[in-house]
This record gives C-alpha cells, structure tokens and sequence, in this order.
C-alpha cells in the first residue's frame, strides 16, 4: 500500500519570524533574477510589517521552506476586506512537495474565517505554471461577472 504523505505544517508568520521570511523573500527575486534591498533590509520592514494586521505571512516546512506573504485592505466594492497574495514562494529542493499547494489551502481557509471578500494574485503571463497551480486550487485569470481577460498594470513611483 502506497505511503500516504502528510500535509506540511504551515504556521502564520509573527515579528520574531521576520528573518526567515526575508530570507526566502531574498532567495525568490534571486533565483528570478529580480532586484532585492536584500534581507537585513527586508527583515526590518517585515519586523514592523509583520506586528501589523494588514500584514499577514506563513511560513511552511520546519526549517521553513516555503513562505506566502499577504496583505489585506478595505475594497469599495466588498463588504469585507480584500487578501492580495504579494508572494508564494517554495525553495526549488522542497518543490513538488505540497509546500505550496499548503500555503494555498491555509490562507483560503483562513480568509473564510475571517470573512474576506476575494484572495487576488498577480501573475506573470508566461507563467504558466503558476497560472495552472492557481487555477487548480479556484482562482481565475478572467472577470467573474463578464469573463473578460483580467490584467495588471503597476507604476512604480520614485522614493523621495
């Protein structure tokens, strides 16, 4: 009888786990060749990020592997606040594992627990198995209402 694989342990993040976060953070935009203020940087933002309720990240694995990173605000449109996904990543040695697809079925659950409205996401459009990973667990690329293509546009401003 084939071994049944038990779920990986998924636990919310808190200020003390800033570090951890931060390095897979880094670790991410490394591998994806994306810029990164690097993870003393990251660590302290996510110190005072973490401590706040709009802030929400998980960590999985034991040592962590795996971290997804949230953020959650008030939508004029919904009754209850809305969870954007900022990151879902797993460590390319711990992938195909179910780290990920963990991540996913924690922060779902707790968002019904906590009466939020929607989880939106923002991938890139060659990545197609990110857009099939969240499609399988319920998510869409397209306009509930209307079916319509969905897209991201992004400014980025200048620090002052």
């Amino acid at each position: 009888m084939p071994e049944i694989a038990e779920e990986p342990a998924v636990r919310r993040a808190g200020p003390r786990d800033a570090a951890a976060v931060a390095r897979l953070l880094h670790d991410f935009n490394t591998e994806f060749d994306t810029p990164t203020p690097g993870t003393a940087t990251l660590t302290a933002r996510l110190e005072s990020l973490l401590g706040q309720p709009s802030t929400v990240a998980y960590l999985a694995g034991d040592p962590a592997a795996g971290v997804a990173l949230v953020t959650l605000r008030a939508n004029v449109w919904y009754d209850g606040q809305v969870a954007l996904l900022d990151e879902l990543y797993v460590a390319p040695d711990r992938r195909d594992h179910g780290i990920g697809a963990a991540m996913i079925r924690r922060l779902i659950a707790d968002a019904e627990e906590w009466g939020l409205a929607a989880i939106e996401i923002n991938v890139d459009a060659g990545d197609v198995d990110a857009q099939r990973f969240y499609e399988r667990h319920g998510f869409s690329g397209a306009d509930p209402d209307t079916g319509e293509r969905a897209y991201y546009y992004a400014l980025e401003l200048e620090a002052e």
